[in-house]
Formats: C-alpha cells, structure tokens, sequence
C-alpha cells in the first residue's frame, strides 16, 4: 500500500517531464556569399581607402533569439529559433565583406586598421532597424551611414535609406535569406557613395 502514492507521483513527474520539453533549437546563418540575384560586384576598383567601423545596431537585435515584430508596438521572440552568431558579429564581418567585394579587397578594411595602411575614410554605420514585417513577407533594413574623413580636412557625409526585401512564404529560411539581401543592398547604396 505504501508504495502506490510513490509510484503515483512517479508516473504523474514523467508526464509533466513529457509534456514541458522544449522543441529542439534550429540557428540560421546569414551566408557569408552575397545573393546573387542582386547585383555582382563592381568591375572598377575604388582609388579611396575605408576603416569600416563602428557598427551599431539597437539593442533588440542584439539577442541569440531571432525577432520578428507582432501587432503594432510589441516584439516577439522563438527561443528555439536562434541566430548561429550574434548580429552584432555578424553585421560587421559581412559589411565589410560586401563592400571589399564591391571596391575591392584592398579598399576596405575594419578598425582597427592594420599598422601601415593609410586610411582616407572612416565609415560610421547605424543600423536602425532590420526585422521582419508584421506579416513576416519582407524584410526591413533602415540604416544610417557616415564617411569621416580621419584628416578633417572635409566635412563628413551622412547618408540613410530603407531597403525592402520580399522573403516570399515568409519561412524562417525565407526570411533570413531576405536579411542576408537587404544587407547587401545597403553595402551596394554604400559602395556607391563618392
């Protein structure tokens, strides 16, 4: 008879256990690869020489957990759908990428700069915003760009744009493949600056 209630409550801890698992944690990349069907690279290389760097970003972004907005003024998170590197790592690195791409391998460069390259201009990005739409079928990137020449003998430049990128059946895939371009694109408006 004593046995029962222990027995009991055994059975009833391994349904709570079955029933409190979490779904298994899925990361998404943003490919280092520039998406094709936006454009190649430009065929002259740039005479001016970039330290890229600071990047920023705001803080809703910087979290393993994958945001995408929900209603008019709320933010909503899947702990199982995880970024496999932190955006704040990952802005940076494919930026600079993209623009050494675009103007050529030696023409850009992230702070700090290696000792002995002479730097004509310092780039400043602020990534404002990058999420998802509220329906989750595009992709957002507003973003704030400035070139400082390190001398100080011109006055610095300051652009900004929002970029819109379809991401088809709104899929998680689809929607991180939609980051990837409108990163691109904001390292193409970039690249063309003077």
């Amino acid at each position: 008879m004593m046995n029962k209630p222990w027995i009991l409550a055994g059975l009833l801890l391994a349904l709570l256990g079955g029933c409190s698992s979490s779904p298994p944690i899925q990361l998404y990349q943003l490919r280092a690869d520039a998406p094709a069907v936006q454009g190649e690279a430009a065929s002259g290389v740039a005479s001016a020489v970039w330290a890229l760097g600071p990047v920023q970003m705001p803080e809703y972004l910087d979290r393993d957990a994958i945001v995408r907005p929900s209603g008019q003024a709320s933010l909503q998170h899947n702990p199982s759908q995880r970024w496999a590197e932190p955006l704040r790592d990952a802005l940076p690195r494919l930026l600079a990428q993209d623009l050494a791409r675009l103007r050529g391998a030696a023409q850009v460069w992230r702070m700090p700069v290696p000792p002995g390259v002479q730097v004509d201009r310092q780039l400043r990005v602020d990534v404002q915003r990058l999420d998802a739409s509220t329906d989750g079928r595009s992709v957002v990137l507003q973003a704030r760009w400035t070139l400082v020449d390190p001398s100080g003998k011109s006055r610095p430049t300051v652009s900004e744009r929002r970029f819109e990128v379809d991401a088809g059946d709104g899929s998680m895939d689809a929607l991180v493949s939609a980051h990837r371009s409108a990163l691109w694109q904001l390292a193409q408006a970039i690249a063309a600056a003077p």
